[in-house]
């Protein structure tokens, strides 16, 4: 059996199928978490701004016009949720952004690895991040929803309201910067 489609799911949930909408949660949340995380805050951040989001998301259902995906829709509002909770409160450390940048991922281990091929792989997880969080946004967004999400440049470019031709030359530049960065990082430990 088909699943349905997102248009299917959103016109379901207008009619008063929420099990529709949850759906829609289910199929979008973990890459929403993830794409925010990586292209503009931590994971606990991430989580607060995709919750706003479905929240918003479900009240604002009726103003989807389905001109781009239910994703890159979600995503727009997700983003300016994560913007907006960032400029209302000050950073703060945490034990979760503190495992979030260590590069250890439980999940992630396979027991056959020796533990020194699971160290360098994480410290090399964490030098990847810690060169993608000194991206400017405009630059880290793009990439991330590229490289990490896979999306084509016309979604990127519908997603953050930005010209096609903005979209390829900040993803080009994002790419440089990253090297660079990493580049110098690998210098630095030598």
């Amino acid at each position: 059996m088909d699943e349905p489609s997102d248009l299917q799911l959103i016109q379901d949930a207008l009619r008063g199928n929420s099990r529709a909408f949850d759906l829609l949660v289910l199929r979008y949340q973990d890459r929403l978490v993830h794409s925010l995380q990586h292209g503009l805050c931590g994971r606990e951040e991430a989580l607060d701004a995709a919750q706003a989001a479905f929240l918003q998301a479900w009240m604002r259902l009726s103003t989807f016009r389905g001109e781009s995906g239910f994703y890159g829709w979600l995503y727009r509002i997700a983003r300016n949720a994560a913007i907006t909770r960032r400029r209302k409160t000050p950073p703060t450390g945490s034990l979760d952004q503190l495992h979030e940048h260590s590069g250890f991922e439980p999940s992630n281990q396979n027991p056959h690895s020796a533990p020194e091929d699971f160290l360098e792989r994480g410290e090399e997880v964490q030098r990847v991040r810690r060169a993608l969080q000194q991206l400017p946004d405009e630059f880290r967004q793009p990439l991330v929803l590229r490289e990490i999400d896979g999306m084509s440049y016309e979604e990127i470019g519908s997603i953050l309201d930005i010209p096609l031709g903005t979209v390829r030359s900040r993803i080009f530049r994002a790419r440089q910067e990253l090297l660079e960065k990493l580049e110098r990082d690998e210098q630095s430990q030598r």
